[in-house]
């Protein structure tokens, strides 16, 4: 029995060690899981390849560190999250999501005056651009929308994919007059179609899951895309010619959800609002050190990429004059004056 009495106590001892590794196991489990105090759930259409996403990595790692983990980001690509725009938006507006990008002609499904930023041929380079999406004319928006009560905020705009041009499977397009009868495909923001059917051509709506086979099928004959975007969906293998007419800047509008943006605390919010900065350099950096490449993966899959001349980029903006007025006519004056006076801005500080 005395034998037996040192072995009893060293199982009861590594019972009871066992009991305590097992509670702090279970107390560091829990503070790891209660550690952050608020969580932020952003959410993309486009793969872990786009630099939307490159981008919120930036923003993930900015954020976490700057908060001292008092914030959690949590990343969902390819519609892991919500489907479609009115989807995500929804859950935005709900506070089930608290951040979501939407393009220009995207944005137009729900706030309409945002399809200005699509006016084709406004923009002529990339400081020009960010110069005017950094200004008044986001300002405005971000009032707006919240004046409207959508229960989304603007935190800002950065850019997805460099500049869409016209992009078709066999027929080069060098003229407006090159596009006559063309079937290119486009989203169902209004603008875009307007666009394409006051060049000539055919506008088809159709989803961008769709665009490859559509362009295999011959459904559409074209498409108005980011080279990074073509190369991305590798719908090189069936556009074959590029024209870079370069008829908008592609902006995406980055939205938080504003019940939740109102439980934030100020520095919390202020961090927010510099990891969106990160987030937008991040992509920027991206996209301008991957177009060139882009493009030549584009030349060795066979394509032909045709720079067009100071005339011929003009015949374009001159045959998409009435673009102006159809936007006036749907959605006033005011925001097309607030475009052009902060191009003119823009180009002046940058001369």
């Amino acid at each position: 029995m005395k034998n037996q009495q040192p072995l009893l106590k060293r199982l009861i001892l590594l019972v009871i060690y066992g009991l305590i590794a097992i509670g702090c196991l279970v107390g560091i489990f829990r503070a790891s899981v209660t550690q952050a105090e608020f969580t932020i759930k952003a959410s993309i259409q486009a793969s872990t390849q786009d630099e939307d996403y490159i981008g919120l990595l930036a923003f993930k790692e900015y954020v976490e560190k700057t908060s001292n983990g008092r914030v959690q980001v949590q990343l969902y690509a390819s519609g892991q999250f919500c489907g479609s725009v009115p989807e995500c938006i929804g859950s935005l507006q709900s506070g089930v999501l608290e951040m979501f990008p939407s393009t220009a002609g995207g944005t137009g499904n729900f706030f309409a005056p945002a399809q200005v930023l699509d006016l084709p041929y406004v923009f002529t380079s990339d400081a020009q651009a960010e110069c005017v999406l950094d200004g008044p004319i986001l300002q405005k928006m971000r009032e707006t929308v919240l004046d409207k009560g959508l229960n989304i905020r603007l935190i800002g705009v950065s850019n997805t994919g460099g500049w869409r041009n016209f992009a078709t499977t066999n027929k080069p397009i060098h003229s407006p007059a090159d596009l006559k009868g063309q079937k290119i495909r486009t989203t169902p923001a209004d603008i875009q179609q307007e666009l394409v059917r006051q060049l000539g051509a055919n506008p088809t709506p159709i989803s961008w899951a769709e665009l490859y086979t559509a362009l295999a099928t011959g459904v559409v004959e074209g498409s108005k895309n980011g080279i990074q975007d073509i190369i991305g969906a590798k719908l090189q293998e069936h556009l074959k010619y590029i024209i870079l007419d370069g008829h908008s800047y592609m902006a995406t509008l980055w939205w938080f959800s504003e019940p939740v943006w109102k439980t934030l605390p100020e520095d919390i919010q202020q961090i927010v609002l510099e990891g969106f900065a990160k987030q937008k350099a991040a992509a920027s950096e991206l996209v301008a050190t991957e177009e060139s490449n882009s493009y030549k993966i584009f030349e060795e899959a066979g394509g032909t990429i045709y720079r067009p001349s100071i005339a011929e980029k003009q015949a374009f903006k001159d045959a998409s004059v009435n673009m102006r007025q159809w936007f006036i006519t749907n959605f006033g004056q005011e925001w097309l004056n607030l475009l052009e006076t902060s191009v003119e801005q823009c180009n002046a500080s940058i001369n």
